[in-house]
């Protein structure tokens, strides 16, 4: 369980709102932090080493520096991906799923996420023109929160980072609240934060020059099939097994419960 935070703005004391912005997730990654700053955006990153324990850093850059990743999460599938890409002619400097991600998104833009089998959040950020994207998974298993306030875009994997921030003001959203004791359950987008909402799963977000655009890139299809008992728990077996030997992927150790 990683973590990340970032706001665009022109605050001056940005490293300082930052760290206190990644103080709060320190729980969500305890094995490293790494920043990235420049006058349009804040980046920070809190990680907990599953895949590349040495060289898994992040914020990560792509081999020309035009693309800077924060990402959360596990691709179980990364190394076919990889291979992949380095036939296409991309380096790589880490053994990582992350970078994966990166150099999936320099080739095939957002259409790189229905290539992707896993549980992931992740921002990226374009330096040349100065757009930020973000995507969560099929599922929505990894959290990504975002809000806009004063001309700032604050996102995170918890609401809790933005608290540090000097422009967020905690209020409450009485929609949410209802919904909750209606259903014990928020059905809505919002939060409990006024103005916070958690970007819905299988959809990716591009936000650039203070323009917000959310789009879905997937949706479960359902195609009735008739088969006997016997035959659906063949299937099943099946697919469960592929699904946890899947999972497996990992540079530590791996228990079951």
């Amino acid at each position: 369980m990683c973590g990340f935070c970032g706001f665009f703005g022109t605050q001056e004391e940005k490293e300082t709102i930052l760290r206190s912005m990644m103080d709060t997730i320190v729980h969500r990654g305890p094995d490293n932090e790494g920043l990235y700053i420049d006058d349009h955006i804040a980046l920070g990153f809190r990680r907990l080493s599953i895949i590349g324990l040495e060289d898994g850093n992040q914020p990560i850059h792509n081999e020309s520096g035009d693309l800077t990743l924060m990402f959360n999460g596990e691709i179980y599938n990364f190394e076919v991906l990889r291979d992949e890409l380095i036939a296409l002619g991309h380096v790589f400097r880490t053994g990582t799923d992350s970078e994966v991600v990166l150099h999936g998104y320099e080739e095939y833009g957002p259409d790189i996420l229905e290539k992707l089998r896993g549980m992931f959040a992740f921002v990226i950020w374009n330096h040349k023109e100065k757009s930020l994207f973000g995507a969560r998974d099929f599922f929505g298993i990894k959290p990504l929160y975002y809000t806009q306030i004063n001309g700032n875009f604050l996102f995170g994997s918890e609401i809790k980072s933005f608290l540090p921030h000097p422009d967020f003001v905690k209020e409450l959203n009485v929609d949410a609240l209802e919904s909750y004791l209606s259903f014990q359950y928020s059905s809505l987008p919002e939060t409990f934060f006024k103005g916070v909402f958690r970007l819905p799963p299988a959809h990716f977000f591009f936000y650039k020059k203070g323009n917000l655009e959310i789009h879905r890139y997937w949706e479960p299809v359902f195609s009735p099939e008739e088969h006997s008992l016997e035959e659906w728990v063949d299937q099943i077996d099946e697919v469960m097994q592929d699904s946890i030997e899947t999972h497996k992927v990992s540079d530590v150790e791996v228990g079951s419960f």
